[in-house]
């Protein structure tokens, strides 16, 4: 009998069904009835009564269910004492803009609050992150979201929802968005980044058959060109570091505004490991603090 079959029973409890009990766990409802069949055959005892259309909770699955909460309720109480070290290795992977925006504040976060945890840090596309997650490669990662909202068999902690602008030469004459493209050159964010192909998808939607002159890989380095006097760009809101360095317009884009949605991933099996938790507790902290949410 497997402990995943209990939490399965709690959460078939907790919605009421099956099919949206499989939601929560990630499974197929077939897979869920699968489960509660062979817990029945564990305990001897049905713990849903199948006569009715739909499928009923017997008294003693409210019974399994509760001393099973109890238990792992005792256990996260354990988790969670002050005296319980966070320690071991974990393999993070962040996109570029997490690394330099992020990555600081966390790992200072994570130097008071876990000082024995080790690190191998990897900066790469979000594509590629993602995949060395879905391999085992990496433990968790800090990417974009992709816009299909990612693959359901991995577990997905929302971190920030982070708007794009057009940026313009520091002394561009203002426009409407499509105006701005019109008058100068367009400068594009590489669009095998996750930001570059929402950047562009974009553009091509308000202004189509628009060329761009330059295609870079990074923000900062699209800033740089922008701050020149090279054309203009459309990125996620720059950081108030690379504002200071590059003297340049933001434009809002309006309610037509594309949106990137940073997250942190792993797989399932990993969601409630304390190394990953205190992992994802310092990104939050360094999203609130870049933000300055209280």
């Amino acid at each position: 009998m497997k402990l995943q079959f209990l939490q399965t029973l709690i959460a078939v409890l907790r919605h009421g069904s099956f099919a949206a009990a499989a939601k929560e766990v990630n499974l197929t409802a077939s897979a869920v009835s699968l489960q509660m069949q062979q817990l029945e055959a564990y305990f001897g005892q049905p713990l849903f009564d199948r006569s009715a259309r739909q499928v009923r909770p017997t008294a003693f699955a409210a019974e399994v269910a509760g001393t099973m909460q109890q238990t792992l309720d005792a256990l996260k109480a354990l988790r969670q004492r002050e005296d319980a070290v966070v320690s071991g290795r974990i393999r993070l992977g962040t996109i570029e803009s997490a690394q330099v925006s992020l990555l600081p504040v966390a790992m200072q976060v994570l130097r008071e609050r876990a000082p024995a945890l080790e690190f191998e840090i990897t900066r790469g596309l979000s594509a590629a992150l993602l995949g060395d997650v879905k391999a085992g490669r990496l433990d968790t990662a800090v990417l974009v979201r992709p816009k299909s909202g990612g693959s359901s068999r991995l577990h997905w902690f929302p971190l920030a929802a982070e708007t794009f602008v057009m940026i313009a030469p520091p002394h561009a004459r203002r426009g409407s968005p499509v105006e701005m493209l019109r008058r100068h050159n367009w400068i594009r964010l590489d669009r095998v980044t996750t930001g570059g192909h929402i950047a562009a998808q974009y553009v091509n939607r308000i202004a189509p058959r628009t060329r761009c002159t330059f295609d870079l890989p990074g923000t900062d380095a699209v800033a740089a060109m922008v701050s020149a006097g090279l054309g203009v760009s459309v990125v996620p809101a720059l950081r108030q570091e690379v504002l200071q360095a590059y003297p340049l317009q933001q434009i809002a884009l309006g309610k037509e505004a594309p949106v990137r949605h940073i997250a942190m991933v792993c797989r399932p099996a990993d969601a409630e490991s304390r190394r990953v938790q205190a992992v994802l507790e310092a990104f939050e902290i360094a999203v609130r603090r870049r933000h300055q949410k209280p």
